[in-house]
C-alpha cells in the first residue's frame, strides 16, 4: 500500500533492491550455562509466549542433556518500538507455531505476554541482556557478537540444530533463491535446509525508479553497484550475510531500471 502511493503517476516511483540479508538470534545472559544452548522449535516458542518460564524446565533439559540448568525464571526481554527485527522473528514464529500464529501474530510491533521485558532498538534489548541475569531476547547477529553475548543454537525445519553465523545462514538464502519473485520482496519465514538457519531476512534499499538528475542517478548506481560486488566480501565482517550471486544478479537487474 505504501509502494502504491509513490508509484507513478502520483510519484517518481520506488525499486526495492536486495544488498545483504541478517539473522535474528536468541541471545541469553545465563552465567550458570556455560556450554551450547539448544532450543527446539516448539521449546523456543513457548519460551517466547510464556509458557516455558524457567531455566531448568524438562523441555529444554530434554534437548540439553549435558547442560546442569538453574532453576531460575526465565526473564524475556522484546522490542519495544516498531521494527523490522521483530518483523522477522514473529514471522517465522507465526510460520512454525498455531499457537503463535492465532495469538502475537506477526507485526513490527506486537503485544507481548505480561512479563516480558522491553527495550527500545537492537542496542537497547542487547544492553537490557548484557545486565539481566537469566534473561532472554532478540537481536540481530551482529549486536549479539559484537557485545559477546551468547546465543542459543536453533532447531530448523529439517530437523537440526544450527548455530548462527555466515554459514547457516548462506545456506537459507542458498535454500530460497528459487522462489524469488518478480519485486525481489523475498521472505524467508521458515527456510528449508539441512544447514539452514532458521530466522534469515533480507536487506533490502528502497529507491526512487528514477531521479532528476542524471548525474545523481549515475552516482546512485555506482554506489549499489559497489555494494553489490566487491561489498558483499565485507557483509560477514559487519555481521551479515553475503548474497548468492543469483541473488544479486537480480539485483542489479533492478538496479539498471533506474533512470
Amino acid at each position: 500500500a505504501e509502494i502504491a502511493r509513490v508509484q507513478p503517476p502520483a510519484g517518481r516511483g520506488v525499486k526495492l533492491i536486495p544488498i545483504t540479508a541478517g539473522e535474528v538470534v536468541l541471545a541469553y545472559n545465563v552465567p550458570d550455562i556455560k556450554a551450547e544452548l539448544r532450543l527446539p522449535r516448539d521449546v523456543y516458542v513457548d519460551i517466547l509466549l510464556g509458557n516455558i518460564y524457567r531455566w531448568d524446565d524438562p523441555r529444554i533439559a530434554a534437548a540439553n542433556p549435558d547442560i546442569e540448568l538453574p532453576a531460575k525464571l526465565i526473564q524475556v526481554v522484546a522490542r519495544r518500538d516498531s521494527s523490522g527485527t521483530t518483523f522477522a522473528l514473529t514471522n517465522h514464529l507465526s510460520s512454525i507455531s498455531v499457537a503463535w500464529r492465532e495469538g502475537p501474530g506477526t507485526g513490527k510491533s506486537i503485544d507481548w505476554p505480561g512479563s516480558t521485558m522491553t527495550a527500545s532498538g537492537n542496542e537497547g534489548v542487547a544492553q537490557r541482556l548484557k545486565i539481566t541475569l537469566n534473561s532472554i531476547g532478540y537481536v540481530e547477529y551482529g549486536f549479539a557478537r559484537r557485545l559477546g553475548l551468547s546465543m542459543a543454537v536453533l532447531e530448523n525445519r529439517a530437523g537440526n540444530f544450527v548455530a548462527p553465523g555466515a554459514v547457516g545462514g548462506a545456506a537459507a538464502l542458498d535454500a530460497a533463491t528459487a522462489t524469488i519473485p518478480d519485486d525481489l520482496r523475498l521472505f524467508l519465514p521458515d527456510p528449508p535446509g539441512e544447514d539452514a538457519y532458521p530466522v534469515v531476512s533480507l536487506v533490502w534499499l528502497l529507491l526512487n525508479s528514477s531521479y532528476p538528475k542524471t548525474d545523481k542517478s549515475s552516482a546512485l548506481r555506482d554506489a549499489v553497484d559497489w555494494i553489490l560486488g566487491p561489498g558483499q566480501k565485507v557483509a560477514e565482517q559487519m555481521g551479515y550475510i553475503p548474497l548468492p550471486e543469483s541473488l544479486t544478479g537480480r539485483s542489479r537487474q533492478a538496479l539498471n531500471q533506474i533512470q
